[in-house]
């Protein structure tokens, strides 16, 4: 698919940032990775797999300085409440600034294999696939029957309709260290099978999809470095390993 319009996601912390502090900048986004900063990595990416509109969410001046050339929208309290402030345009492609490996080819074969009828997806990699490509990274993983996956920091909503799902995926961010709190907001029956091990990813994002009356697809990526993100000092230094 080509032409979409791409979210970048660069919001701010208020408490203190021990990787900025490690990295020596005022923000994440504006780490460099193989000269370049990582925000910069992530808008080649999206430009190099076909969008055509990028916009930049984030209230920081130092980004905005540095988003020179994108248009930039006010970051909001939350990434799903920056998501539903922001998006204008759809299909929509979201992602995280500090997406420092993402390319190309993940954000195709995510696009490509998103069904026809989902209204909103989320790509995930399995717990294999990312210890295949990163034995040594410590990455939360949601555990379900068919298996562990790692969320990507890669979201598609394919149209409007695909906001009625920001108001649940609140809920999600509050809870997304603990699965269990996730699954108990889809009622007893859900709770109880996730509980028994019995609940498949597929079960569980189309549960939380007709929660929220939309259509809700995972995509399982092949890329295990898709999982890798820069939230800590041990993260930057695998990325930089891996870019030497």
């Amino acid at each position: 698919m080509s032409g979409f319009t791409a979210l970048v996601l660069a919001g701010s912390r208020d408490e203190p940032d021990g990787l900025c502090a490690h990295a020596g900048v005022s923000h994440k986004a504006l780490i460099e990775l193989g000269g370049q900063t990582l925000l910069a990595r992530v808008v080649a990416a999206l430009k190099a797999a076909g969008a055509t509109h990028i916009a930049i969410s984030t209230s920081h001046p130092d980004v905005i300085a540095a988003a020179e050339g994108l248009q930039v929208i006010p970051a909001a309290a939350s990434p799903s409440q920056s998501v539903e402030q922001a998006a204008k345009a759809f299909p929509l492609l979201v992602t995280t600034s500090d997406h420092a490996l993402l390319r190309p080819e993940w954000i195709t074969d995510f696009l490509a294999a998103i069904p026809r009828d989902a209204q909103i997806a989320a790509l995930l990699a399995p717990k294999a696939v990312v210890r295949a490509a990163v034995p040594d990274t410590q990455r939360t993983y949601l555990k379900f029957r068919d298996g562990r996956y790692s969320g990507c920091n890669l979201f598609y909503l394919r149209d409007p309709a695909a906001l009625a799902a920001i108001a649940l995926w609140r809920r999600v961010e509050a809870h997304r260290k603990q699965p269990w709190k996730i699954a108990a907001l889809l009622g007893p029956r859900m709770l109880i099978g996730y509980a028994l091990g019995r609940l498949t990813l597929d079960q569980a994002v189309a549960a939380l999809g007709a929660r929220a009356g939309v259509k809700a697809a995972a995509v399982r990526t092949p890329h295990g470095l898709a999982a890798v993100d820069v939230d800590k000092p041990s993260d930057l230094d695998l990325v930089r390993r891996l870019t030497a």
